[in-house]
């Protein structure tokens, strides 16, 4: 297919390239034109001075950016995403962004007769850049029939949530049960160090039973090594998180242990641990 990418970030860099790899015609825009420039050379696509002339003539534009207020940014107006789409055309919404968005940008879309899917990934940096991504979508089930064979150039795993949104509150779950898998790693590993258990030993063990999780077998070593470069950032885990906190707010939904562990961020970030990743949680031990 012809195909659109907007956004060169971390996420969008690689999962744009798996998308030229896989055979597809890709155009890219990225807010800085050397990003785009770098990505052109190396996977041989082409890019884009303006998200319109990206998404031009193309079957489905994809776009990975910040927040709400850059979505709103690359999507709309006379240079935006769906200025440039063509009718029949499907925008699929990589961001972690509010539900309420997603609503927004999906009625604006199929007044042009165009189409919506908003569809956040799971799997950080290390998933994007090994195409092994798992996505929540919100959409149609006709509209998400289409786009998952070209998704699948990134991602390992797609699974339809519901109706526009779904895709969104499902991210919601992920990072809130992230959070507190992540403070129990820490709590854990602390105390695992400081009665003289073996980490490697430990992990080998408690991984095979009920304990076990992916943060676990992937952060663990570099948890007690304090390093905390290899993943999502606290900033990014913040702006989730507050997304999170708005949705559970409207709908009257406790998140005590969330909030905890929101505050913990909040402390690490006021240290200067901003682009950490979320593991560091257990640098508040050390």
């Amino acid at each position: 297919m012809k195909v659109a990418f907007i956004g060169l970030g971390v996420m969008g860099y690689p999962m744009a390239g798996h998308l030229q790899k896989a055979g597809h015609e890709v155009c890219v825009y990225n807010r800085s034109q050397e990003k785009a420039q770098k990505w052109q050379v190396e996977f041989s696509g082409c890019f884009a001075e303006t998200p319109a002339l990206a998404a031009n003539g193309c079957d489905i534009v994809f776009c990975c950016v910040g927040n709400d207020d850059d979505l709103r940014q690359v999507v709309l107006g006379k240079d935006g995403i769906l200025a440039g789409m063509p009718q029949g055309s499907i925008l699929v919404d990589h961001t972690t962004a509010s539900a309420n968005i997603a609503r927004e940008v999906a009625e604006i879309a199929v007044k042009n007769n165009q189409y919506f899917l908003d569809a956040p990934v799971s799997g950080g940096q290390a998933g994007a850049e090994n195409g092994v991504l798992t996505v929540m979508v919100g959409g149609e089930q006709a509209i998400f029939d289409t786009a998952k064979p070209v998704m699948d150039a990134y991602a390992r795993f797609s699974q339809l949530m519901g109706g526009v949104g779904s895709g969104q509150l499902a991210k919601m779950v992920n990072q809130i049960c992230i959070a507190g898998v992540v403070q129990g790693l820490a709590e854990g590993f602390n105390f695992a160090e400081k009665v003289g258990l073996d980490p490697q030993a430990l992990v080998e063990t408690i991984s095979k039973g009920a304990a076990g999780s992916w943060q676990m077998e992937n952060r663990y070593k570099t948890m007690f090594t304090g390093e905390y470069d290899f993943g999502f950032a606290v900033d990014w885990m913040r702006k989730d998180l507050a997304i999170a906190f708005e949705e559970a707010k409207k709908n009257n939904v406790p998140l005590p242990m969330t909030e905890m562990v929101d505050g913990f961020y909040q402390e690490i970030q006021e240290n200067g641990g901003n682009r950490w990743d979320t593991s560091s949680l257990i640098s508040r031990f050390k």
